[in-house]
């Protein structure tokens, strides 16, 4: 190894080290670290049963990141809607490209009293390009919902590990 290998080498650690310090100053605790908001959310939110589809692809990908409830100590009530518009339009006036529009209002309760702890919205978009055939042009929307709600649940999540519980 040559010298200027191993300067760069411990310049490296050096800046790594200095980052940590930085990140430990601020108050930063990893989510999914052992006491992290990860471990009191384990298996401790059960969403409200869901009412359609969507929904119940919502509690899915819910659960997959938090865990099935297993003791709830928090219930979180939510209203998901998802809205369409045309933004493609091809020669003929027909539509070739869709966008999706997600928007998923949340409050988590304390499961015992009933007490709100946090409440919010997120949002977020997708799209999906059709085809001549229905069967194609159904799949692709079904898929795009799937993203969308996927997407929703993970900024849900981000939200529930920062809140303040």
């Amino acid at each position: 190894m040559s010298w200027s290998d191993r300067r760069r080498a411990l310049t490296g650690l050096a800046a790594g080290l200095a980052a940590l310090a930085l990140a430990a100053g601020c108050g930063f605790q990893p989510a999914y670290a052992p006491g992290g908001a990860g471990e009191r959310l384990e298996g401790r939110v059960k969403a409200d049963d869901p009412t359609n589809r969507d929904g119940f692809l919502l509690v899915e990908a819910i659960e997959r990141r938090l865990g099935v409830p297993r003791n709830p100590r928090y219930r979180l009530s939510y209203s998901l809607s998802i809205s369409s518009s045309g933004l493609g339009i091809n020669s003929s006036a027909s539509t070739t490209r869709y966008h999706l529009v997600g928007k998923l209002d949340y409050t988590l309760h304390d499961a015992v009293t009933g007490e709100t702890l946090d409440s919010g919205e997120v949002e977020s978009f997708t799209g999906y390009s059709t085809t001549s055939t229905s069967i194609a042009d159904d799949a692709a929307e079904t898929d795009a919902r799937e993203r969308l709600i996927t997407i929703l649940a993970d900024k849900l999540v981000a939200r529930l590990l920062t809140a303040p519980l």
